[in-house]
């Protein structure tokens, strides 16, 4: 199939090259970065063996389309998009933290709540809550890198205490996460569609000003229900329909894989590449209320290469 999996190219004034999970990152001089949003995918923090077509494409463009959208409130780093798998930004310095901001009791909140836990990173939380009901006020739960495994909760008081930023910065980053939030509820409410939860990445410039990075709002960074049947999923203890790449993930627990110890990765047939790519297709109709247009392409990397190089010279 035409699609991305791996590239490993050498742009004009290269610097380095990383490879992520999902986006190979290549740094060029000038402060420049160009991310490459391949077609792997990943679940439990394994990349599967075989690309999913389009979904880079499908990740990118909703990237694009929401970070335009908020432009208003914050600047970001994204300078032009080259090509439908692409965006070329500004290279800047990243704070070392991820701001969550949950609408809802779904996910992690409910994981630790349902544990007899009563706070997350620092948030008390009141008795009596039920999973996926909605919070009186979004609650915004940090999260910070781990050296080693996974994302680690942290609070904004050990934020502080750390000098990962100080009181004036978080409270910027925090005013900003909710206008950001609340952005991209107006845009699902618009769709059909409710915002559960986000995550926001920022970074500093050389002159100390604040920019949003990274990709916001899409279906593998933020969880979305449909509103048609969340209340009576709700009051029947049931989880509501769900957008987001946990059907894929839905899959791989069904055939008893979760990427623990001594566990074998299923087949991952041509059907089923086909079927994810069919819905990451639909979520990006949902979302952004367009019509995707899958790139045609005979050699999708020379053509991803050339579109490259056509705009960095």
């Amino acid at each position: 199939m035409n699609s991305i999996y791996k590239t490993d190219f050498n742009f004009p004034g290269q610097i380095s090259k990383y490879e992520g999970k999902v986006r190979d990152v290549y740094t060029i001089e000038d402060n420049i970065l160009v991310v490459i949003a391949s077609d792997r995918i990943s679940a439990f923090d394994i990349v599967m063996p075989k690309p999913i077509p389009s979904k880079g494409q499908v990740l990118n463009q909703i990237s694009l389309e929401m970070l335009k959208s908020t432009e208003d409130i914050i600047d970001n780093w994204l300078i032009s998009s080259p090509d439908p798998n692409v965006s070329i930004g500004h290279r800047l310095n990243p704070i070392k933290i991820e701001m969550v901001i949950r609408g809802y009791l779904s996910g992690h909140s409910d994981r630790v709540y349902k544990s007899g836990k009563r706070s997350i990173c620092g948030v008390k939380l009141e008795n009596g809550l039920v999973s996926n009901q909605k919070f009186n006020k979004p609650i915004i739960t940090p999260s910070t890198k781990a050296d080693v495994g996974h994302d680690e909760d942290i609070s904004k008081a050990d934020i502080i205490d750390q000098k990962i930023l100080s009181i004036d910065q978080y409270e910027e980053i925090e005013y900003i996460t909710r206008k950001l939030f609340e952005r991209g509820t107006e845009i699902a409410k618009k769709r059909g569609l409710i915002l559960v939860d986000t995550k926001y990445e920022f970074g500093y410039d050389s002159n100390n000003k604040l920019y949003l990075i990274d990709e916001i709002h899409t279906p593998d960074s933020s969880r979305y229900f449909y509103i048609d049947g969340y209340e009576d999923s709700v009051h029947k203890g049931i989880p509501p329909r769900q957008l987001s790449k946990e059907f894929f993930r839905q899959w791989l627990i069904k055939n008893n894989f979760q990427g623990k110890e001594n566990q074998s990765l299923p087949e991952i047939t041509g059907e089923i590449v086909n079927d994810v790519s069919n819905r990451y297709i639909e979520l990006f109709n949902l979302i952004t209320g367009n019509t995707f247009k899958p790139r045609e392409s005979n050699n999708i990397l020379k053509d991803l290469e050339n579109n490259i190089i056509d705009y960095l010279t």
